[in-house]
């Protein structure tokens, strides 16, 4: 095997990490929405928090070894078309999966708040409301479909 080969393997091994973290936020952001306590709420955020490394990895890996093929190998060029179009939705699906990261910490750290604050469990509904965050549903919907559509494109290369 030559570099080449090895980079790509580490893209396509990128690009696996990614979705298979965006799969497991999935899970997650429809099992929280009817999440409702202090020890559920945190016990998501635990698992949010194995899944974040590697959906950033993924994230950092597949543009990293991405870009690097696309200058390395002489058949495709940075500027291609369809090159041009998965940076572009690459960096569409990182904004939004990162606002919705935010949005989906929000009620784990209300929840530590909670939990600090001699165990209390807050107001009836508001971790649920937290956890139900339609801002939260709709970036992570926008990011899932931007890395479906990078997925698409990298496999057919419209235009190459």
């Amino acid at each position: 095997m030559v570099l080449d080969d090895w980079i790509l393997a580490f893209h396509v091994l990128s690009a696996f990490a990614m979705v298979s973290a965006l799969v497991l936020f999935w899970i997650l952001v429809l099992a929280v929405r009817d999440v409702d306590t202090v020890d559920q709420t945190l016990a998501y955020g635990r698992v949010m928090r194995v899944g974040t490394p590697v959906v950033m990895a993924g994230v950092v890996g597949t543009i990293l070894f991405g870009v690097w093929l696309a200058v390395a190998l002489d058949r495709y060029r940075l500027w291609d078309g369809w090159i041009v179009a998965a940076l572009l939705l690459w960096a569409l699906g990182t904004w939004a999966g990162m606002r919705a990261d935010a949005e989906y910490r929000r009620p784990v750290v209300r929840a530590e708040e909670l939990r600090a604050a001699a165990h209390q469990e807050g107001q009836p509904g508001e971790l649920r409301a937290l956890n139900r965050s339609p801002a939260g549903f709709r970036m992570h919907t926008i990011s899932s479909v931007a890395v479906i559509l990078v997925l698409v494109d990298m496999i057919w290369k419209p235009g190459a």
